[in-house]
């Protein structure tokens, strides 16, 4: 069955309780970016010296080398650290992560992202297993622990530890959501309703400083960030907020749980509950007619994907874009260092936002594919002409381009995923996402092993990563349209997805004997058709009953 216009429609589609539920997983947003970008704070470089050794200082956020002739683990007389960022005390200046120990601060970014790699894979594979409520509820009952625990820990090694069971729940609790809010959303709904969340996201980004600024002390600040995660456990009390998705029970095989949640949402969207739900012909008939046999549920591993025809395909080329995006990012940020430790960061937060703003306006407009493939194009350029050309500009050219190139990656990494969960099916849709995502993860590993490596080996980095993104241009024509598209529902479905034409002429479709009109048909609506299919059969079946039901009177009426 086709949900999101046989189904979905019927029990109010994205009605008044839909958009509530729909809205009330944007809020999760704000917490969720205070957590992910907290670490950057936690590890940002200050000023320091040793009062034993004169002009020995370290700027904020330069090169990891260590000064000549200071290669000693501490500093007789204690190091002492003048802090430009936003908090008073991190974990550098905590635990005296400098000179020779300052290895240690991008093995911590290592293992926090392979922590959220792991997340992303075991939670998205929770989500398609048990559902999408299950999922966020394992990463409530593990994020908190984490998160207290972590405020107190005591050296480095537990913090590392910590940090990475930390973000393995934050990565788990962003995809429990995002999943559950795009499923809820009709096909001219799912881009705008998604792209708020990304606002939401960069309002989280963009309050941290301030927050960070308040608290002063990492501790502290943790504490605050896991007091935000625990009023999520609204979301685990109150069922209303967090439904299972119907979408996933009815791909599932679970009937009737699917009609129990079918109804709630029913009558939350205030619609009333009379023959086309249960009688002859009616909607849940046509559920368990759906059904082959006795209906029993059924759930599909990441390994299925391999059996199918497109959408592992379709899977690689935009896990291989996301890689890129959130690889080369890094190489534009690098650009932005002189302008001092405070504009970066809001130079980074306001290209987020600008990149939502473009995917809202030009997405529905020219397509996924499109606007992908202009996307990774632009990125692409931008990274060549850093690469060409910047000891030949001046700096606002290359802060510039530096920005511009920043904006595009964003704006493909968060045009990837969103077009990802549109082409993986919804049996596959948590743990397909959940891969695609954790290659972003290793994409973003790639900055801090090279800083692991004191450097070496970054202008390659950049260049490897530009030569990728030439690559990616031509997977991309590979990729079917999603744009006014219902989302599978079965593997069967997610491979019957075609890639449309790269260029349509405008009498392709015209009959030979009938007159052809360039001028566009306004009586003809592709959105409506399954709409009217649908309510055409319901007028079919209505009469059919009435008829019945007028001869069984006849008969009543002669005895």
């Amino acid at each position: 069955m086709d949900f999101d216009w046989q189904v979905w429609p019927l029990v109010g589609g994205f009605g008044r309780y839909t958009r509530l539920v729909a809205a009330a997983t944007w809020l999760p947003s704000l917490a969720l970016a205070l957590g992910f970008f907290s670490e950057g704070l936690y590890t940002t470089r200050p000023v320091y010296q040793c009062p034993g050794a004169t002009g020995v200082t370290r700027e904020l956020c330069n090169s990891t080398v260590a000064p000549p002739g200071n290669h000693s683990d501490s500093c007789p007389t204690g190091w002492r650290y003048d802090t430009q960022g936003w908090l008073e005390n991190n974990i550098i200046t905590q635990w005296d992560l400098v000179c020779a120990n300052q290895w240690k601060v991008p093995l911590e970014h290592i293992c926090n992202l392979t922590g959220m790699l792991f997340g992303y894979i075991f939670f998205g594979l929770i989500c398609d297993r048990w559902g999408r409520r299950a999922a966020l509820i394992s990463t409530l009952v593990t994020a908190v622990p984490f998160g207290l625990a972590l405020s107190f820990s005591p050296g480095y090694l537990s913090f590392v530890v910590l940090r990475a069971g930390f973000s393995a729940a934050l990565a788990g609790m962003f995809l429990s959501f995002y999943i559950a809010r795009l499923e809820l959303c009709t096909p001219c709904h799912r881009l705008m309703v998604t792209m708020i969340g990304g606002f939401f996201w960069a309002a989280g980004e963009l309050l941290l400083p301030g927050l960070a600024f308040l608290c002063s002390d990492w501790r502290l600040l943790q504490g605050v960030v896991t007091g935000t995660l625990m009023l999520l456990g609204l979301f685990w009390c109150c069922h209303s907020l967090f439904p299972e998705s119907p979408r996933w029970l009815l791909a599932t095989q679970q009937l009737e749980r699917c009609k129990e949640s079918l109804c709630v949402f029913a009558r939350a969207n205030g619609v009333e509950l009379s023959e086309e739900f249960s009688g002859p012909g009616s909607l849940f008939a046509e559920i368990d007619a759906s059904c082959e046999g006795y209906p029993r549920p059924r759930y599909y591993s990441i390994c299925s994907i391999f059996g199918t025809r497109l959408i592992w395909k379709n899977a690689l080329i935009l896990g291989f874009t996301t890689f890129i995006g959130c690889g080369i990012r890094p190489c534009f940020v690098r650009n932005l260092q002189t302008l001092g430790p405070y504009i970066p960061y809001f130079l980074q937060a306001g290209s987020e936002i600008l990149a939502c703003i473009l995917l809202c306006i030009t997405v529905n407009l020219w397509g996924r594919r499109s606007v992908l493939f202009l996307c990774t194009i632009l990125t692409g350029f931008c990274s060549l002409l850093l690469l060409a050309l910047t000891q030949y500009l001046f700096i606002g050219a290359t802060v510039a381009i530096s920005v511009l190139g920043s904006l595009c990656a964003h704006a493909v990494v968060m045009l990837s995923i969103f077009y990802a969960s549109e082409v993986l099916p919804t049996v596959l849709r948590g743990s397909g996402l959940g891969f695609i995502i954790g290659l972003s993860m290793v994409g973003r590993a790639a900055y801090p092993i090279i800083e692991l490596q004191q450097k070496a080996g970054f202008f390659l980095h950049h260049v490897v990563l530009s030569s990728f993104c030439i690559i990616s241009v031509l997977s991309i024509l590979l990729l079917p349209e999603t744009k006014r598209k219902s989302l599978p529902e079965t593997l069967r479905q997610g491979d019957s997805l075609r890639r449309p034409p790269l260029i349509i002429h405008s009498k392709q479709d015209s009959v030979p004997l009938l007159p052809h009109s360039n001028k566009a048909r306004t009586d003809y609506n592709p959105d409506s058709y399954a709409r009217l299919a649908s309510s055409t059969k319901k007028m079919i079946t209505r009469d059919r009953v009435a008829t019945k039901k007028g001869k069984e009177n006849q008969a009543l009426t002669k005895d």
